[in-house]
């Protein structure tokens, strides 16, 4: 080490010192940062090995099995660790406190099936009235509807009714003789002015 430390430039009580940074030293025969690639290597082409994708997944496959073993040994052996430590510092009150730990458990477990049950019937109630709403909702609905159609129906037969009347007064083949000769026998003036009321103030003549 000391022949290292003689053949070296960098003062030795600077290399003894506590690495506070870290020291860059120029190395002779070595490029810096700024100098151009080589002229012998511009067109080279650094391609990676071929990788097998077979072996690749067998290989994920198998680091990942290891690693969860490793971390399921090292959980195991850190809990028999504590478990150990725990023992022995606190000795014969572990058994103790293990059974109080136990019967802690056991009294929250009881009080939380309690808790279960208890939300659980009130849950049920809110779920039944939710029912009864809905079914109640849904019987309204269908009785409007049916009063909807019932209307509808009973539009349409006045339609139909009315329809019926007003085809009475249908010209048809038989009756268009007749009804030519009351159109003209009974000339009717539709030439003619009304005021803001709606009565007639001028009609001109038929000539």
């Amino acid at each position: 080490m000391l022949r290292a430390l003689s053949r070296s430039q960098t003062p030795v009580a600077r290399l003894l010192a506590p690495r506070s940074e870290v020291i860059v030293e120029t190395v002779r025969g070595r490029k810096s940062r700024t100098d151009p690639k080589a002229k012998s290597k511009l067109g080279r082409i650094k391609t990676p090995p071929p990788v097998d994708p077979v072996e690749m997944v067998v290989l994920k496959e198998r680091f990942t099995e290891y690693d969860l073993i490793v971390r399921a040994l090292r959980l195991e052996f850190k809990e028999e660790m504590l478990r150990k430590r725990y023992e022995d510092e606190v000795g014969s009150l572990a058994e103790e406190r293990a059974k109080q730990e136990a019967e802690e458990h056991r009294s929250l477990m009881a009080w939380n099936d309690g808790e279960n049950l208890k939300l659980r019937k009130i849950r049920e109630q809110r779920v039944q009235k939710e029912a009864e709403v809905m079914k109640l909702k849904r019987r309204e609905e269908a009785l409007l509807g049916q009063q909807e159609l019932e209307n509808y129906i009973k539009e349409k037969e006045k339609e139909i009714l009315q329809l019926q009347e007003e085809a009475k007064n249908f010209i048809t083949l038989d009756s268009l003789d007749q009804r030519i000769e009351e159109a003209l026998d009974n000339p009717k003036n539709y030439n003619f002015a009304i005021d803001k009321e709606g009565h007639v103030v001028k009609r001109t003549v038929l000539q």
